[in-house]
């Protein structure tokens, strides 16, 4: 385990699968200690279970790492609330806070109804919004504090995913208007848009993934030299993995 975030307290939402999982295992493995939030519910926002939270709890506890599970529902603002209460009521205090939390629900357009818009809204956009609004009050205070979000490039236009299009453009807006409202209280935000392989997006990889060309890279045929090595932490050596996004966000907190 390494130490550079020791002393140091993360919220990940979302954290029980995917990238929020390979997030808070990293975050733990640096020394932090974790409140790993997830509802576990399904791809479509229905349903709870405690087990993906507890699960990772277990797996970082099992690693030497502190971490507590949080069920919060973070699309309300009670939920958000009682999410950042829960880490100050056992840590004292945060400084680190993950948004991975998310959900999808696909429609064409013309198919899509109000109440499927607004629940992939809530889950994905005004999730973000419930969290950093009561973390950025405890930042601000404490003059420290780092956001992450995760986005993705359905932003930017993706076949019956409206909603999730509309929820996840919001949440890049929300990132730079929470850099503004608190970068003077040297309070950090930044967004990353990540592709990996995750329940949510099966095959997300393989559908942009671009053939291997053969011959010299772009540095080499500048006369650079080889293009360095990019270090990244893999749950199972996959370049698909989840888990590869962690060390960007990591780097981040």
């Amino acid at each position: 385990m390494g130490n550079r975030l020791e002393g140091k307290i993360a919220v990940v939402t979302g954290g029980g699968r995917g990238i929020g999982r390979g997030i808070a295992k990293l975050l733990a493995e640096e020394g932090a200690s974790i409140v790993v939030n997830d509802k576990g519910t399904e791809v479509d926002g229905t349903g709870a279970s405690n087990i993906p939270a507890d699960g990772v709890v277990d797996e970082i506890k099992s690693s030497g790492g502190k971490a507590i599970a949080n069920y919060s529902d973070v699309s309300t603002m009670e939920g958000g609330e009682s999410l950042i209460q829960a880490c100050v009521d056992n840590y004292g205090q945060i400084d680190i806070l993950v948004n991975s939390a998310g959900s999808l629900k696909d429609r064409m357009i013309y198919q899509m109804t109000e109440s499927d818009f607004d629940q992939v809204v809530r889950n994905n956009s005004k999730s973000v919004f419930t969290t950093t609004k009561f973390a950025g009050i405890l930042f601000r205070q404490q003059r420290s504090g780092r956001v992450v979000n995760m986005v993705a490039d359905s932003g930017l236009g993706d076949v019956g995913r409206s909603n999730y299009a509309a929820a996840t453009e919001g949440i890049i807006g929300l990132t730079r208007t929470t850099a503004k409202d608190l970068g003077k209280y040297g309070v950090t935000a930044n967004a990353i848009s990540a592709m990996a392989e995750t329940r949510l997006f099966p095959g997300a990889v393989d559908q942009h993934r671009v053939p291997e060309i053969s011959g010299p890279s772009r540095d080499e045929r500048a006369g650079i030299g080889p293009s360095p090595e990019i270090p990244s932490w893999s749950g199972d050596g996959s370049p698909d993995d989840a888990e590869n996004v962690a060390p960007l966000a990591v780097y981040l907190c």
